[in-house]
């Protein structure tokens, strides 16, 4: 091995890396063109010849060439939720009242575009790139490491004095030079052109050889940091933070981000940039709000998908006319029928649109919809085409009114509609394809049992062969039945036979969940179970008993009620117990372990070092406390953490209510378990 060669490689990578990070973060060219290419082209020879030294962080990456079969799906440290919508001033003045409601501190707004891409969660460890994954559904998403490593906006390694442990997020998306381009590309080869950058930057992260993602130009953004201590406070802070060690963020001398003291300078940068947004080089389809302070944000809290410290402003969409050529009708998992509306092709925003929603019967009375209507379209927040009205000048004198159907479009059951419903229903759930097909794609799904090698494609082809009609179908397949389905090769066979045979240790819960009952979720799984020891408990309890639950109104009771009541579902109870999926109560985590916290509300801030925020939750709900957000009078119990809101602990104070510290309410809780006792605190009581 020659010194003199490794050595030169690791000057190479340093040299490379700080000429990528010049270019495409601070639009410095270092260096030409021709200079850089040989610079790199050299560092590809030293590493062919140096294989040892190999490194996934290497310039020499952002060419791709590695292939990934299929994307891991990564649990999120934290859950990156989903923000709620407004559409004016009244919305966001609403928005800052709920806000003042929960705090009565100073605080300040931080407005930031809504980029138009695809949300990216990465991590470094020792300044190096580990880990790229997409939100998925908020919880979890999927490793798309390879193909983030060929984004020149995104470093692969961090310069200045940065952290041992790092999560960025952000925003991948194409400019809209870039996309044009390869929309270009694709017309002079003969393909079919993207309709939006926004599906296209999605897409294009999901392809399997990276070597054609470096060559789309896809850019990032990167706009926020999380760390498990409080040493950034503000937001605005994080860019000038994350700008040192290398990233690409949104520019604050071009008014990207912004703070602000109230509602007026909010909407000031809102219509600031609904008169600019055209001119931008890339696509947004509104703006962020955030509270600018991150103590005062823990206190705010989230609900179980949002932030109620952020809101998204959505600019209005954009409107257009075409022909509604035909309604169609749609059967879903639970039967609902769901009329649909296909369109002349339109373009909205970038998107061809050729379908639009029409949700029910009394919607298309409301409307007056008519074939061959000449309607008003848009995208509700830019992103699901609805019909908003017709065009009546245009109506023809012979049209008709429209007659929704009496019967399943699928099976040709009759439809049914009760009184309080706002959907026709098709009862024929156990015989009607699309709901049996509908239940075992849910079945399947990631909160549900989460079969790994099992897809929405792979579920039509196994109900399409008639190797399953039913959820308890999946548990009696064998490799011999699939193996000669057109594209089933043994590997994917084997992937499908050991997802099958992992989910048998799916909680109760998770199991309950994926039968899919109707109004039965997953919190409601979880009260469920929480009270009925095992699946025969549950499904010969009475009405007035499950009403009696927690939650579980006269709407789930009678549904529950009626699902047990049919020979067909319980046959497939039955044979998933043989089968032996988990159809018990888990008592050590389920259960109410003790009545020390019966009807106490807590609440908990800060951070934790024995167990996280999720498992303290989970801990006060085994015994029979009730998680609540912010500290009132009605609050029982605050558990302080690290770093925790000081207004929440103010307020503690001024209302009198229990403090704890983490090792003292784990302790009560221990002890609680050993002991009947039941009142160890006292209301006010400093622990």
């Amino acid at each position: 091995m020659s010194k003199i060669e490794i050595n030169r490689i690791i000057e190479l990578r340093g040299l490379i890396h700080s000429y990528n990070t010049q270019y495409y973060i601070h639009s410095n060219s270092v260096i030409s063109d021709f200079e850089f290419d040989q610079l790199l082209k050299e560092l590809e020879q030293l590493e062919l010849k140096h294989p040892e030294i190999n490194d996934p962080n290497s310039p020499t990456k952002r060419v791709g060439g590695d292939i990934t079969k299929s994307f891991e799906t990564v649990s999120h440290k934290y859950p990156m939720l989903s923000l709620s919508n407004s559409y004016s001033k009244d919305d966001i003045a609403e928005f800052d009242q709920r806000v003042k409601k929960i705090i009565d501190v100073p605080y300040s707004y931080i407005c930031e575009l809504k980029y138009d891409g695809v949300a990216i969660s990465i991590t470094y460890k020792d300044g190096k790139l580990l880990k790229a994954i997409t939100r998925g559904d908020g919880t979890q998403g999927e490793d798309v490491t390879n193909n983030v490593r060929t984004i020149s906006s995104i470093p692969l390694v961090l310069s200045g004095d940065y952290p041992k442990n790092l999560e960025v997020r952000g925003e991948i998306m194409y400019s809209k030079s870039a996309f044009e381009e390869l929309n270009q590309n694709r017309e002079n080869e003969g393909l079919p052109l993207f309709s939006n950058p926004r599906n296209s930057a999605s897409g294009t992260l999901k392809l399997q050889d990276s070597s054609i993602v470096a060559k789309r130009k896809l850019d990032c953004f990167l706009y926020s940091v999380f760390f498990d201590d409080g040493r950034i406070n503000k937001v605005f802070e994080q860019y000038k933070y994350l700008g040192n060690f290398g990233f690409k963020t949104p520019s604050i001398s071009k008014r990207y981000v912004e703070t602000v003291k109230d509602v007026d300078g909010i909407m000031s940068f809102i219509n600031y940039w609904e008169e600019k947004r055209n001119n931008l080089p890339f696509e947004i389809d509104g703006i962020v709000i955030k509270i600018n302070e991150t103590d005062i944000q823990k206190e705010i809290g989230n609900t179980s998908k949002s932030p109620r410290w952020a809101i998204a402003y959505k600019y209005k969409a954009i409107q257009v006319s075409t022909v509604l050529e035909e309604i169609v009708y749609q059967v879903g998992r639970t039967g609902a029928i769901t009329p649909v509306a296909n369109l002349k092709p339109v373009v909205i925003s970038g998107t061809i649109v050729k379908r639009a929603s029409v949700h029910n019967s009394d919607q298309i009375k409301k409307l007056d919809l008519r074939i061959n209507d000449v309607v008003f379209v848009e995208k509700g927040g830019e992103i699901i085409p609805k019909i908003i009205g017709v065009n009546f000048s245009e109506r023809s004198p012979s049209s008709i009114a429209h007659s929704f159907i009496n019967n399943c479009p699928e099976c040709n059951s009759i439809l049914v509609r009760d009184d309080d419903q706002a959907h026709h229903y098709c009862l024929n759930s156990n015989l009607c394809p699309p709901q049996i097909k509908g239940k075992l794609i849910h079945f399947i799904g990631r909160k549900q049992l989460n079969i790994d090698g099992i897809g929405q494609e792979t579920i039509e082809q196994l109900y399409n062969e008639k190797l399953i009609e039913n959820v308890a179908d999946l548990y009696s397949l064998n490799k011999e039945d699939l193996l000669p389905i057109d594209r089933m090769a043994e590997k994917s066979v084997d992937n499908i036979i050991n997802g099958i045979q992992a989910s048998k240790s799916a909680p109760f819960h998770k199991v309950l969940f994926g039968l899919g009952i109707r109004y039965v979720g997953e919190t409601v799984a979880k009260k469920l179970t929480s009270y009925f020891k095992d699946i025969n408990h549950l499904r010969n309890s009475s009405f007035e008993e499950l009403c009696n639950i927690d939650e579980v109104g006269e709407k789930i009771a009678e549904s529950l009620v009626e699902y047990f009541s049919l020979d067909y579902n319980n046959k497939i109870i039955d044979e998933l117990l043989e089968q032996g999926l988990q159809m018990k109560s888990d008592h050590s985590s389920n259960l109410v372990k003790s009545n020390i916290l019966e009807n106490k509300k807590i609440v908990i801030s800060g951070t934790f070092e024995n167990v996280s925020r999720e498992e303290l939750k989970s801990i006060i709900e085994t015994n029979g406390g009730k998680n609540v957000s912010s500290v009132s009078k009605a609050t029982d119990i605050l558990i302080a953490g690290d770093n925790m809101g000081p207004s929440k602990l103010e307020k503690a104070k001024e209302f009198n209510i229990s403090i704890m510290k983490e090792n003292d309410f784990l302790s009560l809780i221990n002890y609680n378990e050993k002991s009947s006792d039941s009142n160890q605190y006292e209301q006010g009581q400093l622990f």
